[in-house]
């Protein structure tokens, strides 16, 4: 059975005609859009042959004003574009004029973080202020790939997959010229919520009791140790949660530096890159106690493991998120929840609070000088206080070394690079 029967032309683009495939006789229109090889198909809801000609009448003459002032002419919801977006995007992957990872990275953004913010939108109602509120409600409703906190990167990235989808539209003649989104996102950097001395002396010391209160099943008590010594090693290394779980045993060597002293180096890779790092002694010690229980110890197995001895993906994040908990550090200064990351954010603040130049920071943390000034800029006006203040009423400068802070090296010169994050301090017997 043909689709289209009764077919009627009223005047050259504009028909009328009923469906074959359906039970009811009512009529359709078809509209042919001016200089477009494009059509739009209406129902007309009658099945009444005069009332269906007065009606096609009527939709065409609003299709031809729509577009006289730039209206949209399609309602759609902003997940059917994307969708043919994504099927115009495949087709460019198939030609070789992108790659098909791009394409699944596109149809992944859609499906997690787009449809779930307008999806069910009709993309004509989709203006400015959804734009540049997408951030906002990315932070507040959506996680990172590995991290609590969603970084700056990830969401322009996503944006753009966003704008290019509203262009599309625009070019499909979904939405008018004047609804493209213009600019870049603006918002404002998230500084991230490492830990202060103090608040690291706390996790250090509830950590320890966290452990003790294990319950008495051997895998409870396992996954506690092994995720208290993993928080030691991540704050002293400044490695990234990626880097950490694809850490394995043959990748840890020790050394002495210039100057004989002990130091663990360890060959970590991420996605792309590696490249070697250098810890403390300590880490060493903290990977021992892990190797100690793990039933994964082989050069080639993992460092990070489940209690069964694979490969622990999560990283021990739920565990993380109760230790924070119940050492009421959960939550940092700026409100957002604290996740794995933030060791990394403790590792290169302290860092640079002891004077370690940047240069080799950013050398031993895999990332850029821009990188480190622009999310640990604060750090250095702390750091060179004395100069900031220099001249104040009220702010006299250091006139000896017998003033010195406790986080002085033993030779009394300011600046001096710690091994480690400092441990709390035992209470002195009395």
């Amino acid at each position: 059975m043909s689709f289209i029967i009764d077919k009627e032309e009223l005047k050259p683009g504009l028909i009328i005609f009923r469906r074959g495939d359906v039970a009811h006789k009512n009529w359709y229109c078809r509209i042919k859009l001016p200089k477009a090889d494009r059509y739009k198909t209406v129902s007309l809801k009658t099945s009444d042959l005069h009332e269906a000609r007065n009606r096609a009448y009527d939709y065409d003459a609003d299709v031809r004003f729509r577009i006289k002032h730039e209206v949209p002419i399609f309602n759609r919801p902003f997940s059917e574009v994307a969708k043919e977006y994504t099927e115009a995007q495949r087709s460019r992957a198939k030609m070789g004029e992108i790659t098909h990872e791009r394409v699944k990275k596109i149809e992944s953004v859609i499906k997690a973080q787009l449809n779930p913010y307008v999806g069910t939108t009709q993309v004509s109602l989709i203006g400015q202020d959804r734009w540049a509120n997408y951030p906002t409600w990315r932070r507040e409703h959506g996680k990172g790939r590995l991290r609590d906190q969603v970084s700056d990167a990830t969401v322009e990235y996503e944006m753009a997959i966003f704008g290019a989808i509203m262009s599309f539209a625009v070019r499909k003649r979904y939405i008018p010229a004047s609804q493209k989104f213009e600019g870049k996102p603006n918002f404002k950097t998230m500084r991230r919520d490492a830990f202060s001395i103090e608040e690291y002396r706390a996790l250090h010391t509830r950590g320890r009791t966290w452990v003790k209160a294990a319950d008495k099943k051997p895998a409870s008590q396992w996954y506690r140790v092994v995720t208290y010594n993993f928080v030691l090693i991540m704050c002293n290394t400044g490695m990234r949660p990626p880097e950490a779980r694809n850490l394995r045993w043959r990748d840890i060597s020790y050394g002495k530096d210039k100057d004989g002293r002990e130091l663990v180096i360890l060959s970590v890779r991420g996605k792309d890159k590696a490249r070697q790092l250098v810890a403390p002694p300590s880490v060493g010690e903290y990977l021992e106690r892990i190797r100690g229980i793990s039933k994964a110890t082989e050069p080639d197995d993992p460092v990070f493991t489940t209690y069964q001895g694979e490969t622990a993906n999560s990283l021990y994040k739920a565990l993380i998120r109760d230790l924070l908990t119940e050492s009421k550090l959960r939550e940092g200064p700026s409100g957002i929840p604290r996740s794995t990351y933030s060791f990394r954010h403790t590792y290169a603040t302290f860092r640079l609070s002891e004077g370690v130049d940047v240069y080799f920071l950013a050398q031993q943390m895999g990332t850029s000088v821009k990188m480190i000034e622009e999310h640990y800029g604060h750090v250095n006006a702390v750091k060179h206080a004395d100069r900031v203040l220099h001249g104040m009423g009220s702010w006299e400068p250091v006139q000896s070394d017998e003033q010195a802070t406790p986080e002085t090296s033993k030779s009394g010169k300011a600046g001096t690079a710690r091994s480690e994050p400092p441990r709390p301090r035992k209470n002195p017997k009395k």
